[in-house]
């Protein structure tokens, strides 16, 4: 398992509500739940330069 680490952003707070409203319906933590969602858009953006070249 790869070693985690704290990452402290700041976001507005409707967003903040509406990602842990989100993580709870998913039934994931918050932090699974950001990380899945982060590396998803990673994922999209290579892709998409990729696709672009």
């Amino acid at each position: 398992m790869e070693a985690k680490r704290q990452f402290n952003i700041y976001l507005p707070a409707d967003l903040v509500q509406r990602v842990k409203h989100a993580s709870v319906d998913a039934d994931l933590s918050l932090s699974v739940f950001v990380e899945r969602a982060l590396e998803e858009h990673l994922r999209r953006l290579a892709d998409d330069k990729e696709g672009s070249s």
